[in-house]
């Protein structure tokens, strides 16, 4: 079974977080809190670590891997472009549940873009996962920590029931809000394309931009 870190019980909070770097820096696999459900995380520059998350998931690896990054500067050194539109997105919601799909960098594994040639980024607002990128100062993988089909979890309990037995620690802390995933926008279309609706409506989006 995974280590189960919880603030204020036998460790504090930057403790945990200090935990959690030491694991991915390691090329290990954690379960954190985000802003909607909990994320399977892993060091998105390593490439053995990101291998993990498909095995964890049963994912096809036709699917491609968002990122939490610390900070919007952060996009820089990812993606090739970062149009006029993206940069409304990021004004009006970062940080939130809203992920952005630009076109990749090459300096990225083909194991996150999935071959697209594109990659998904967001600033979390979960303070527990801002923290963990913040600290491990490299881009952290977001997908959900499910298996893949599954629902996805809201609770570190119902992550240790799914996926427990295959991943090195579950952060908890506490129920995430749940509802809906990360609201999903292609802005490397003209105009941008939502390819998900999620946390953030359509419509909220539309008071910032056109969008198909």
């Amino acid at each position: 079974m995974p280590e189960i870190l919880k603030p204020g019980t036998d460790i504090s909070e930057d403790a945990m977080i200090s935990r959690a770097v030491k694991i991915l820096t390691d090329g290990g696999i954690i379960a954190y809190p985000t802003e909607t459900f909990y994320g399977l995380g892993v060091d998105a520059t390593h490439e053995e670590a990101i291998g993990k998350i498909f095995a964890v998931k049963g994912r096809n690896f036709k699917n491609p891997v968002s990122l939490i990054i610390a900070k919007p500067e952060d996009i820089n050194v990812l993606v090739t472009d970062v149009p006029e539109t993206a940069k409304k997105l990021i004004d009006a919601f970062w940080p939130g549940a809203l992920t952005i799909v630009f076109q990749a960098s090459d300096t990225l594994s083909p194991l996150l873009t999935a071959g697209t040639g594109k990659i998904g980024l967001r600033v979390s607002s979960d303070p527990i996962a801002l923290k963990i990128v913040q600290n491990i100062k490299k881009p952290l993988t977001a997908t959900s920590a499910n298996l893949s089909g599954a629902p996805e979890c809201s609770t570190a309990s119902e992550v240790a029931g799914q996926i427990g037995g295959k991943i090195d620690a579950i952060l908890d802390g506490g129920k995430t809000p749940g509802g809906a995933s990360s609201t999903l926008i292609d802005v490397t279309l003209n105009p941008p394309v939502v390819l998900r609706e999620g946390s953030i409506s359509r419509q909220s989006i539309k008071e910032h931009l056109h969008v198909i």
